[in-house]
């Protein structure tokens, strides 16, 4: 076992001794702190430590970067300092005392899709594979025969079979992948009610619950409710004196969001106010069927047309006709969107956009920026591979960043340095200019680095390839030549960012 005792012993001095110390835990590589007074903190100072591999301050939590041997150091920490470690939560919440209304609300909206996104990236390679097996004709596998006659295009080309054409197996496999695929997207709206829920400390089964009265099969299903409504064939609930539509809302956010919100804020109110030996009865019905009506009647028609209209704008700004400048400034923007937390906001943008198009354009443009991160900090280790130290700081970072994870290398090695965060900015601005003229397709949000291919439509796969070569190519290059010509050499940010 590591032994650093010393190095702890430093790291509580420069940080502002116990007194400054409102609260300390860690995750899997950095310490984090909720400092009395960050100012006090010798950001140099703690960044010269030997264990230590960059610092930085994001919601609220002033963070240490030591890696993989975190734990090792938090326990000597405990020992030198006497300050007893402090469950994540809590960390939490002291952090959102010392945060703005913008970032509180961007915080809450990471926590709430946070636990929901690895099964939309599962998802994403479901309909990504399933696109392959029945969407992409093969010559090899022949001409496409339909009741005797060959099938042909609309120019008079050849139709080519896919291989659920031809593979009773693959198309068994691809019907029943479907299974998952459909639980994840259509059903979306339980998950995000759970976590509202459970990100609220209310009753997480009426979370859940409730998002399944948003799906009901009894619903008509909110892809078939468009020709629904225009042909006047909408099912409704008939109380004699009025009558309200029976539609869905698969794959919906914002109507699921507003109504656990609803039933979360209910079941608070009402267990303020109703006493404890009869609250289990009254306070689940008080607070679900109300938030149930709201939800039928107010919030998900309006949270269904606030989200088809920011997914319309967006969409509009992906495929119009200056689609290559949104393309240029959302690739070059995304990562300071990152610094200051509004990259969240992407999370819920990309689930409307494949509920209300079949596919996102705006994802791609995120793994592309998270590639260029990546190549940033291996021009870094490239030129300064000879220092052991920074060696120890660059690989890391650049491997989580080619992975989707880039704080580490914003935070401990681009943002530090300043060139080579303008380096990748740039080279992220082009590769999304490529992305959207061509426009660059995602089924779904997917893992946000090199494996993000797996993805992306494949029709677009080779669009996608050059896009990344732009991504890994420029920031590479441009980072090794603004280091040799000393452009912005001897700037550093703050990482303090206040709004």
């Amino acid at each position: 076992m590591s032994d650093f005792k010393q190095d702890a012993k430093s790291l509580l001095d420069n940080i502002g001794g116990k007194e400054n110390i409102h609260a300390v835990t860690h995750c899997a590589t950095r310490m984090r702190f909720v400092l009395n007074d960050p100012k006090q903190a010798d950001v140099k100072a703690i960044e010269d430590i030997p264990s230590v591999k960059g610092t930085f301050t994001q919601s609220g939590q002033f963070q240490v970067i030591i890696g993989n041997k975190v734990a090792d150091f938090y326990n000597d920490f405990e020992a030198v300092s006497g300050v007893s470690g402090t469950s994540k939560e809590a960390v939490k919440a002291a952090a959102d005392q010392q945060q703005n209304w913008i970032q509180k609300a961007m915080t809450f909206l990471a926590e709430v899709f946070a636990p929901i996104i690895p099964a939309i990236i599962v998802g994403g390679l479901i309909l990504g594979f399933r696109n392959v097996l029945e969407g992409v004709p093969m010559e090899f596998l022949g001409q496409k025969i339909v009741d005797g006659v060959a099938q042909t295009m609309g120019d008079g080309s050849p139709q080519y079979n896919t291989i659920v054409d031809v593979s009773t197996f693959w198309a068994g496999v691809n019907s029943f992948l479907w299974l998952p695929g459909e639980a994840i997207f259509h059903f979306l709206p339980v998950g995000i009610t759970w976590s509202v829920t459970r990100k609220m400390g209310t009753t997480q089964i009426l979370g859940i619950v409730l998002g399944i009265t948003l799906v009901s099969p009894q619903l008509l299903n909110a892809y078939a409710a468009p020709d629904a409504i225009l042909a006047g064939e909408v099912p409704q609930w008939d109380f004699g004196f009025f009558q309200l539509d029976m539609i869905g809302y698969q794959a919906q956010v914002l109507p699921a969001m507003f109504a656990g919100l609803s039933l979360a804020w209910l079941e608070k109110f009402w267990r303020k106010y109703i006493p404890e030996m009869i609250s289990m009865i009254f306070v689940p019905f008080l607070s679900l069927v109300p938030a149930i009506i709201l939800a039928h009647t107010v919030l998900g028609p309006i949270g269904w047309t606030v989200g088809t209209w920011i997914s319309s704008v967006v969409y509009a700004g992906l495929t119009g006709p200056v689609s290559w400048v949104f393309g240029l400034i959302f690739g070059a923007l995304y990562s300071p969107l990152v610094i200051t937390g509004l990259h969240h906001m992407t999370n819920a943008i990309d689930t409307q956009l494949v509920a209300d198009f079949g596919g996102t354009g705006l994802w791609p443009m995120i793994a592309l920026s998270n590639i260029a991160q990546a190549s940033a900090v291996m021009a870094i280790w490239w030129t300064t591979r000879q220092d052991e130290k920074e060696s120890q700081i660059t690989i890391p970072s650049a491997v989580s960043a080619y992975l989707g994870v880039t704080e580490p290398a914003m935070f401990g090695v681009t943002i530090k340095y300043v060139y080579p965060f303008i380096a990748a900015m740039i080279g992220s601005g082009l590769a999304g200019l490529l992305s959207t003229t061509v426009g660059i397709t995602a089924n779904s949000i997917g893992v946000g680095g090199l494996p993000g291919i797996l993805a992306i439509q494949f029709p677009y796969w080779g669009w996608f390839l050059l896009a990344m070569a732009i991504a890994i190519v420029v920031p590479f290059a441009l980072t090794i030549v603004f280091k040799k010509t000393g452009f912005l050499a001897n700037n550093k940010i703050d990482f303090n960012i206040k709004f």
